[in-house]
């Protein structure tokens, strides 16, 4: 088995300004909340999409996005000390790289993500972390009295929507990633378990023209599966769509299957998804897991906030490369190479044995 590549932390470059001391760092830390607003109120504010190549004055950028320019201009300055715009020495604001993720045109877009991460419910349910550190469960329930996605559909539409929007341009954005990365050469056939709209499955069938392939969700999810996979769409007659909880059965055949970002939820679910796998696909069928780890390193601080988020709305968790190849093999899983696929997904190359 191939261990994940670890990068290790380079040296600070020559005239890079001194790191700040462990006593400003933590009351940095501590201020973490205004920084997540900072980012949130640029997004919805439509900033970056007002800000185009060349750069603007407040008073101009102002205008366009309709607020004051002393605010605006505090706004600003906050975000550029985390390189989130750029303030120049003539008072002007212009685009880094950073920036422009927040742009709704721009096609590595984080806008949704940034939206998602920071919705109404997480500013309820940060301050209970330590109720759920204490307890292992989630405090979603507790604050509404209802499980988490029964609260977004039933309660909280309009996040529901930012959910599902943060969700489809995240797919997108991967699934392109596993489709270069998959070697798939041979194989007939692929299921996309769990697979949302059918961006992987897509992405595929894209590249490999001769393979046949099948989406299989929850019957609401599979509803709104990419107009390209349903009828009339160009890869229609190559796709089934199959409406189905993957937790209770797999009732797919595939020579590949592919299961991304599902099994952060409790481990009961997680066991049960893929001895499903197991049985639909028989001896000598290829399992391909795609997950966030919080044991690789290009991406702990980000993946290692998002396993507390779903330790604080499911109870969930993500998993280190350990604990992901432990229940794989519980499962009956061969584990082979494990390689990245972008800074905060792995996938998990696995085979049912003979």
């Amino acid at each position: 088995m191939t261990a994940p590549s670890r990068a290790l932390s380079a040296p600070p470059e020559p005239g890079a300004p001194p790191s700040p001391p462990p006593s400003m760092r933590l009351r940095e830390l501590a201020f973490g909340a205004a920084c997540a607003a900072a980012v949130r109120a640029a997004a919805r504010l439509g900033v970056a999409d007002a800000l185009g190549d060349t750069p603007m004055t407040v008073e101009t950028l102002a205008t366009a996005v309709h607020t004051e320019p002393g605010p605006l201009r505090r706004l600003l300055r906050a975000l550029s000390c985390h390189g989130v715009f750029a303030e120049r020495p003539d008072g002007t604001f212009a685009h880094t790289e950073m920036s422009r993720l927040l742009r709704e045109d721009d096609p590595n877009s984080l806008r949704a993500i940034t939206l998602w991460c920071t919705e109404p419910w997480t500013w309820d349910a940060w301050p209970r972390l330590d109720q759920a550190v204490r307890t292992g469960r989630n405090v979603v329930e507790d604050l509404y009295g209802k499980e988490f996605f029964a609260y977004l559909n039933e309660d909280a539409p309009e996040s529901a929507d930012v959910f599902n929007r943060a969700m489809t341009r995240s797919s997108e954005q991967s699934a392109r990633e596993v489709a270069a990365l998959l070697d798939l050469s041979g194989s007939r056939s692929v299921a996309d378990i769990g697979g949302g709209q059918g961006h992987v499955v897509a992405s595929l069938l894209d590249k490999y023209p001769a393979m046949r392939g099948s989406l299989l969700d929850l019957p609401r999810v599979v509803e709104n599966a990419l107009p390209r996979l349903r009828e009339g769409g160009d890869l229609a007659d190559r796709v089934q769509i199959v409406p189905g909880d993957v937790r209770d059965a797999v009732p797919v055949e595939a020579d590949v299957y592919i299961i991304k970002n599902i099994l952060e939820w409790d481990d009961e679910s997680t066991a049960r998804l893929l001895r499903n796998v197991v049985e639909a696909g028989g001896p000598g069928t290829r399992v391909v897991v795609i997950e966030n780890l919080v044991d690789d390193t290009p991406s702990m601080r980000f993946s290692t906030a998002m396993d507390l988020l779903l330790l604080l709305n499911v109870g969930g968790a993500k998993h280190t490369t350990d604990s992901m190849v432990g229940r794989l093999q519980a499962a009956g899983l061969a584990v082979g190479e494990i390689r990245p696929v972008n800074p905060f997904l792995h996938a998990f190359d696995c085979m049912v044995p003979a």
